[in-house]
C-alpha cells in the first residue's frame, strides 16, 4: 500500500467485510494508511440492542464496541496485506486489556481508531480505540488470524 490515506466508501466496505445487518458495525472509514485505520459507526437508537441494553437507559454494550473496534482493523488487514478478492476472512482470536470508559448512548458518532501492533501474514495484533468527540469510550488490544473463508 502507498503512504497514501485511502477512504472507503459504503460499498467499499461491503466488499471488505463479510459483516452484514445487524452485525455490520462500520459505517463510514475516513482513512487508512499503511499503520491504522479511522472509522465511523453512527450509532441510531433503532439499533436492535437497545431493546433489551437496557430498557428506560439505552447504552450500546461494550462487546459491540470490541466488535466494531475489529471490524476497522479487518478493513486495515484487508487494505494492507492484499487481501480483497483472495477468499481470506480476518478472524478475531483473542482480545486484551478491554478497558470501558464512558457509555455509548444513541445518537451519536462513534470513531473507530485501530492499528497494527504486529503485522505479519497469518496473524496481527492490534490496538483500538473508540471515541465520541475525543472522549475514551472504550480501548482495547486484541489478535486477529487471516485464514480462509
Amino acid at each position: 500500500m502507498a503512504d497514501t490515506e485511502t477512504t472507503y466508501d459504503h460499498a467499499k466496505i461491503l466488499s471488505a467485510l463479510p459483516h452484514r445487518y445487524p452485525m455490520l458495525l462500520v459505517d463510514r472509514v475516513v482513512s487508512v494508511t499503511e499503520e491504522e485505520i479511522h472509522a465511523v459507526k453512527a450509532v441510531s437508537f433503532n439499533e436492535n440492542f437497545f431493546q433489551g441494553h437496557f430498557p428506560g437507559r439505552p447504552i450500546m454494550p461494550g462487546v459491540l464496541q470490541i466488535e466494531a473496534l475489529a471490524q476497522a482493523a479487518g478493513i486495515l488487514a484487508v487494505e494492507n496485506l492484499g487481501l480483497a478478492g483472495t477468499g481470506k476472512l480476518v478472524y478475531f482470536m483473542a482480545i486484551e486489556e478491554a478497558k470501558f470508559r464512558a457509555p455509548v448512548e444513541p445518537g451519536v458518532l462513534l470513531t473507530l481508531r485501530a492499528g497494527f501492533v504486529q503485522k505479519r501474514s497469518r496473524v496481527c495484533k492490534f490496538w483500538g480505540k473508540a471515541s465520541i468527540e475525543d472522549k475514551v469510550t472504550c480501548e482495547v488490544n486484541f489478535t486477529a488470524m487471516i485464514a480462509d473463508s
